[in-house]
């Protein structure tokens, strides 16, 4: 089972970048797949979360309005379009899953994760 986050880069502010996050040895329609990242310094935050049952949709304050997650079933694949990027959004990115749903509150109840890519956006 492994999870591979990918589409990090660097953009200027106002930018836009798609993640990826590709699943192997799973399928995710039995699980929610969360974005999350962490700036340097900084606790690991949750950013969106996509549930598998139901396709629901949830976002944190940061991006509502900005991000747009989604997935393809074709490819157990969840992506993250990140539009209007702002430097204050310069972290690493990890995708996660839960079988618990879109509670980010707790990030254990996530026990598997990807290794993050790193989004930097210059100002």
């Amino acid at each position: 089972v492994q999870l591979q986050a990918s589409g990090g880069g660097l953009v200027q502010a106002g930018g836009s970048l798609r993640l990826s996050c590709a699943a192997s040895g799973l399928t995710l329609d039995y699980y929610a797949t969360g974005w999350f990242r962490q700036a340097p310094g900084k606790e690991r935050e949750g950013v969106s979360c996509i549930r598998g049952t139901d396709g629901s949709t949830y976002y944190a304050d940061s991006g509502k309005s900005r991000f747009t997650i989604s997935r393809d079933n074709t490819k157990d694949t969840v992506y993250l379009q990140m539009n209007s990027l702002r430097p204050g959004d310069t972290a690493v990115y990890y995708c996660a899953i839960s079988p618990f749903g879109c509670d980010w509150s707790d990030l254990s109840l996530f026990g598997r994760w990807g290794k993050g890519t790193l989004v930097t956006v210059s100002s």
